[in-house]
């Protein structure tokens, strides 16, 4: 069996099979565009949803590792030991697909947290944990073991030097990097030493209040998201759903905001803490995966408009590639591992980000496995995807969809599955009124974007009227999101009482001004005035949150 090191230092090492094979199969998947083979007969929705685990409760909450056993159930396996995705299969987008949505993340949910319990752990429903794991958050992140090199010794480090930062390579001498809190898939090891050698051995992580630097881009995993996914039937009409998308980003992330703080002992010792409450970002999670990938390029940013429903394909081919591997290289090792577990192999993997493709039909465009894996790089806050799962009635495998990435994961299963309904329902909203917002300028958009990463629920926003009237009056913005969305499930058939159900909470928070993360905020101000210094302060409100998250159906039920 290849080992995790040797697949490491062949994808490091490049391959021009990789980029031709991505050529060939995006020029297959443009043929099938032009031919109307990724039409479909109606829209259909799909989630997905990340979550994190604790040990103890209250303030002597711990992050800690997902023992393997939990995820015999329904949840899949994530970036860090102590992160898992659960998935609902795509349904049509109607009254029923929402209410199989909802029914699926409920269900799933409440079996990887029975499993989980039966370990003493709680599965959370949270952006970005703000307590650490029990050694110590920069010890767990910064756990790497170096694997060959000039030393060459292969259980890792040169005992003169506690912690050796190294530059990956591929060359057999050369040095690999092992994060030992990393989910052992050879795809994330590549994707991680690439990241690690492109910033010269360790990567900068700095946001307010905290500096540090990391042997590996594992301080991603701190953040965890939901992805609501919207198939468009009509691959005509993708275009105009994803330049919309991008400039729906402000007004989403502003009204979602749920990560302001990192764990309390990942803060510089001279912080103030009450600054630090008032100066900290509202979404750190933007930070974390954009400074963890972003080294001699910007691969995670806002996407760049599409004109042709081909630019989908097009642009994936012309983003930079990132630790490449080739279909035969994962089934060898699937093969391998499946003679020794006596399981079937899984050509994606079981961390995968990648759609395996295959043969679906005898359909020579849905042969992409390449071209998939470098789709699972092309890290853009709103990404498309040609591909995907048959749904009765809706569509087949081939279709077009928008994946919606910035979103954080909210407190309860009413508000995730009601941020997915705001999001289809305002595209489709806004597509079916062909309402102007695609007239604001990209660059206003992207502003919005970072102005709601920085600013949460209090950021200068841009929007287009349906008048056609530029403003930045959040009244007038959110009035339209919400009246858009609503008309945007109307159209889907959305009954009045499902819309009500999930967008009046969201609604709420809105009106009241008040966001997870400015709840949090709140907390933390409000514990620190009673004497508690700033871990403790974060970790009384993570208690809070954890317990009312359990207990309350919405986030509008805490304010």
């Amino acid at each position: 069996m290849t080992d995790h090191v040797s697949l490491v230092r062949r994808s490091l090492a490049g391959t021009d099979d990789f980029d031709r094979r991505v050529r060939e199969q995006a020029d297959r998947l443009v043929d099938a565009l032009g031919e109307g083979r990724l039409d479909n007969a109606a829209a259909t929705l799909g989630l997905e949803l990340e979550v994190y685990a604790l040990d103890g409760a209250g303030e002597d909450a711990t992050l800690a590792p997902i023992p393997e056993s939990v995820y015999d159930g329904p949840a899949d396996k994530e970036l860090g030991l102590h992160n898992a995705e659960l998935n609902a299969a795509p349904s049509r987008f109607d009254e029923n697909g929402i209410a199989a949505q909802a029914e699926e993340i409920t269900a799933d949910l409440a079996a990887t947290r029975e499993r989980a319990r039966e370990h003493g752990l709680e599965v959370v429903l949270d952006a970005m944990p703000a307590v650490a794991p029990a050694d110590g958050t920069h010890a767990y992140l910064d756990d790497v073991e170096v694997r060959g090199g000039p030393a060459g010794a292969d259980d890792g480090t040169d005992p003169a030097e506690e912690r050796p930062v190294v530059v990956p390579g591929s060359g057999p001498d050369d040095p690999v990097l092992v994060a030992r809190n990393m989910r052992r898939d050879p795809r994330y090891g590549a994707l991680d030493n690439v990241a690690v050698r492109r910033s010269g051995g360790e990567i900068d992580f700095s946001v307010p209040g905290a500096t540090a630097g990391y042997r590996t881009i594992l301080f991603e995993s701190l953040a965890t998201s939901i992805q609501p996914h919207v198939q468009v039937p009509d691959p005509a009409e993708f275009p105009r759903y994803h330049n919309l998308a991008t400039r729906t980003l402000g007004p989403l992330l502003a009204l979602s905001a749920n990560s302001p703080f990192l764990p309390g002992d990942c803060y510089d010792e001279t912080v103030d803490p009450e600054a630090l409450v008032d100066e900290t970002h509202h979404e750190l999670r933007i930070a974390a995966f954009e400074q963890s990938m972003n080294q001699g390029c910007r691969k995670v940013r806002v996407p760049d408009d599409l004109e042709d429903p081909a630019d989908a394909v097009e642009h994936v081919v012309a983003d930079e590639t990132f630790a490449p591997f080739l279909r035969e290289w994962i089934e060898s090792e699937a093969r391998s591992a499946s003679e020794v577990s006596g399981r079937s192999p899984r050509a994606g993997g079981e961390d995968s980000d990648v759609e395996t493709g295959g043969q679906k039909g005898g359909d020579p465009a849905s042969d992409v496995w390449e071209f998939d894996y470098k789709r699972g790089t092309f890290w853009r806050w709103i990404r498309g995807v040609a591909g995907g799962d048959a749904v009765d009635g809706a569509c087949d495998e081939r279709s077009l969809r928008i994946e919606y990435r910035p979103l954080p994961t909210q407190p309860t299963v009413r508000d995730i599955v009601g941020l997915q309904v705001l999001t289809a329902g305002l595209l489709r909203g806004l597509v079916a009124a062909d309402h102007p917002l695609e007239t604001l300028p990209w660059a206003d958009a992207e502003e919005s974007f970072y102005a709601a990463v920085a600013d949460g629920p209090d950021a200068d926003l841009a929007w287009v009227t349906a008048d056609g009237d530029r403003t930045e009056d959040t009244d007038e913005i959110f009035g339209e999101v919400f009246a858009f969305a609503r008309r945007g499930l109307d159209e889907q058939g959305v009954g009045e009482a499902t819309r009500d159900r999930y967008l009046a909470p969201l609604e709420a928070r809105w009106e009241a001004g008040v966001t997870p993360s400015a709840w949090k905020q709140a907390r933390v101000r409000e514990h620190l005035d009673d004497g508690g210094d700033l871990e403790t302060a974060l970790a009384r409100m993570q208690g809070e949150y954890v317990e009312l998250s359990r207990e309350r159906d919405s986030f509008a039920d805490w304010i």
